[in-house]
C-alpha cells in the first residue's frame, strides 16, 4: 500500500544521525546542563504507570478480601448491603469510570473531525479503513473458532446442577434492523435517555451518548469541512486546538488510572467472590480458557506473522488490558485505549483517532465472538438440542458479521441473542447465565479491548504508517505514558 504521511512533529525522536556527538560531552550545540535526547534515562519502576497498575491491582485485591471480611451492614434503599470499604470502593470505582466516559464525547468529535482532515495526508484512505474491517474481521473469525472448538472439547453445558427455573428471556434483543436504526443518529449530539427502577420503585432518568451515531456525525462533518476547502479552515484549526485541550485533560484521569483500578478489582472481589460462581462454574471457566487461548495463542501469533514482537505488544498494552478488566467497559477505556495505540505504540494519530473509536464500538472478540459461541452451544448442550455443521457456519456468520448489531447497546447479553434467535435456541436460555455475567464480563472486555489495540497496530504497521521510533521510544523509559505526554 502506497502512503504519504507527514511526519509530526511532536512524536519526533532525535536519532543518531541527526545528533552525531553521543559522547556524553557538551557541544557548542547543547547548552550546559540540558541533557541529550539520547541520553534519556529509563523512569523508575516505581513511576512507571504499567507498575503503578499493577500496584493498584495488588492494594485492590487486598482492600477487597478486608471489605469481604468485614461483612455487610444494613442494606440500604436498593436492598443492597456494603459495609463502609466495600461502599467507599464501589463509589471511588464508579467516579472515575464516570470521568474516563465523560471525555468520550469531546474525543470522539475531536479526534474524528481532525483525523478525517488529516487523512488527506494519507494515499488511499479509503483502502485504509477496508484494511481496519478486514482485520477486525479475521480476528472475530479465529476467535469464534476457538470459542466453538472450547464449548464442544470442555462440554460446559452437560451435568451442571442450575435450576431451569433461572431461564428467562431478556428484555433486550438483538437485530439487524436494530444495528440499521442505532446508525441513523436521533439527534446532532446522538444523545438518548434511559429510564431505570430501583428495588425500592423510585426511577431515575439517565443521558447517554451513542457513540456509534456520535462517529458517523463526526466523520459527514470532518469530510464536509474537508470539501468545503479554505472556509473551513479555521474550524478545523480550532478542532485540533481543542482535541489538543481534551487530550491533556484526558492525560490528567489516565494518572488516576491505578486509584481506579485499585477501587474497580477491590469492589470485584468484595461484591462477587467465588461463591458467585455456583452451578456455572464449568461454563466460567470455558470462557476464560477460550478469552486466553486469544488473547495469548491466536493474538501473538498474528502479530508475530506481521513482524511485532508480541512481548513488546503486551508490554504496552498491559494498561489497556488491566483497565479493561476491571472497569468491564470498552467504551469507558477506550480514551485510554487511543492515548496508548499511538503514544506507546506509535500508529499514526491520524489513524488511531479513527480506528480505536471505531473498534471500541464493533471490535469486541471477547463479547461478540469468544462468548456467544460458547453460550449458545452452552444453552444447546442445557437443553438437550443436537447442533450440527449448519449451525456452527452460523454462529461464525453471526460472529463475525454481528458484532456491528451490538454497537451502542448492552454487548454480549444482545449478542448472544442475536446469536440464539439465528440458531434457533430458546431465548431464555439467556436468563441461565445472569448470575455470573459480572465475572465473565472482565476477560470478555479485556480481550475486546485488547483486540482493538491490536488490530490498529497491524493495519498501521502494513501500511507503512507505523512510527517506530515511537515504538522504540516506549522501551527506553520503561512503557510509560509520560514518555509521549
Amino acid at each position: 500500500m502506497t502512503t504519504n504521511m507527514k511526519p509530526d512533529p511532536d512524536r519526533h525522536v532525535a536519532s543518531d544521525k541527526e545528533n552525531p556527538t553521543n559522547t556524553g560531552t557538551e557541544t557548542a550545540t547543547q547548552p550546559a546542563g540540558e541533557e541529550h535526547p539520547t541520553q534519556q534515562k529509563k523512569s523508575k519502576w516505581y513511576t512507571n504507570f504499567g507498575a503503578q497498575v499493577i500496584a493498584g491491582l495488588i492494594i485492590g485485591l487486598i482492600l477487597g478480601f478486608i471489605a469481604r471480611s468485614i461483612g455487610a451492614d444494613t442494606p440500604d434503599a436498593d436492598g443492597e448491603a456494603h459495609n463502609w470499604l466495600a461502599s467507599l470502593l464501589d463509589g471511588v470505582g464508579s467516579a472515575y469510570v464516570q470521568l474516563l466516559k465523560v471525555m468520550i464525547p469531546p474525543l470522539v468529535v475531536t479526534a474524528v473531525i481532525t483525523s478525517v482532515a488529516n487523512l488527506r495526508k494519507v494515499a488511499n484512505a479509503a483502502r485504509l479503513a477496508a484494511s481496519t474491517l478486514w482485520w477486525f474481521a479475521i480476528t472475530a473469525f479465529f476467535s469464534v473458532i476457538t470459542g466453538i472448538i472450547v464449548a464442544l472439547v470442555m462440554r460446559p453445558g452437560i451435568g451442571t446442577s442450575i435450576s431451569p427455573d433461572s431461564a428467562k428471556e431478556p428484555s433486550t434483543h438483538g437485530s439487524w434492523l436494530g444495528f440499521i436504526q442505532s446508525v441513523v443518529p436521533s439527534n446532532i449530539m446522538g444523545l438518548g435517555a434511559k429510564v431505570t427502577e430501583n428495588a425500592a420503585g423510585a426511577t431515575a432518568v439517565s443521558l447517554n451518548f451513542n457513540v456509534l451515531q456520535l462517529l458517523v456525525i463526526s466523520i459527514a462533518i470532518g469530510v464536509a469541512a474537508v470539501q468545503t476547502g479554505k472556509k473551513a479552515e479555521p474550524f478545523l484549526g480550532f478542532m485540533e486546538s481543542l482535541l489538543h485541550i481534551v487530550q491533556k485533560v484526558l492525560w490528567w484521569i489516565i494518572r488516576l488510572a491505578p486509584i481506579g483500578t485499585a477501587a474497580l478489582i477491590g469492589t470485584a472481589v468484595a461484591t462477587y467472590g467465588w461463591g458467585a460462581l455456583g452451578a456455572l462454574g464449568k461454563f466460567v471457566l470455558a470462557i476464560y480458557v477460550g478469552l486466553a487461548i486469544v488473547a495469548f495463542v491466536i493474538y501473538p501469533a498474528a502479530l508475530a506473522l506481521n513482524g511485532i514482537s508480541p512481548v513488546g505488544f503486551y508490554r504496552r498494552v498491559w494498561p489497556v488490558l488491566s483497565l479493561g478488566f476491571v472497569t468491564r467497559s470498552s467504551m469507558g477505556v477506550m480514551p485510554v485505549t487511543e492515548q496508548i495505540t499511538e503514544r506507546n505504540m506509535g500508529v499514526a494519530r491520524e489513524y488511531a483517532s479513527f480506528a480505536i473509536p471505531l473498534g471500541a464500538t464493533t471490535k469486541m472478540d471477547g463479547c461478540a465472538a469468544v462468548y456467544p459461541a460458547i453460550a449458545a452451544i452452552f444453552v444447546a448442550q442445557f437443553y438437550g438440542i443436537d447442533l450440527n455443521m449448519q449451525h456452527f457456519l452460523l454462529i461464525v456468520l453471526v460472529s463475525v458479521l454481528g458484532s456491528a448489531a451490538t454497537a451502542g447497546t448492552t454487548g454480549a447479553t444482545v449478542m448472544l441473542t442475536l446469536t440464539l434467535s439465528t440458531l434457533g435456541l430458546p431465548l431464555a436460555g439467556v436468563g441461565l447465565l445472569l448470575a455470573i455475567e459480572p465475572i465473565v464480563d472482565m476477560g470478555r472486555t479485556a480481550v475486546n479491548v485488547t483486540g482493538q489495540s491490536l488490530s490498529a497496530l497491524i493495519v498501521a504497521k502494513r501500511a507503512g504508517i507505523w512510527d517506530r521510533e515511537v515504538w522504540d521510544r516506549a522501551d527506553e523509559h520503561g512503557y510509560d505514558l509520560v514518555a509521549g505526554k
